[in-house]
């Protein structure tokens, strides 16, 4: 069983590559991420159901889902918070 955890980001630019042999890339912005590592640049190419493919236009917001087997987890401690 796996353990996952889902993201919001957005699309901030396009990155057109250098050499034509080169991908196209992707920055995307990571809204719960902390500052220094809000950005994330990956190959600016998706697949879906029935395997087209398709690319991410600027300002697109996306969901990134982080996904772990159960046996690479732990169990994380409960918070108990004070009111008054």
């Amino acid at each position: 069983m796996k353990k996952s955890k889902k993201l919001r980001g957005t699309v901030q630019k396009v990155i057109k590559p250098v050499l034509p042999s080169e991908p196209e890339k992707v920055q995307i912005s990571v809204e719960q991420a902390d500052d220094l590592y809000r950005e994330l640049r990956v190959e600016n190419v998706l697949t879906g159901e029935n395997g087209e493919k398709a690319r991410l236009k600027s300002g697109a917001e996306v969901d990134l889902v982080l996904e772990a087997d159960s046996d690479a987890t732990t169990r994380a401690p409960e918070i108990i918070r004070e009111v008054g």
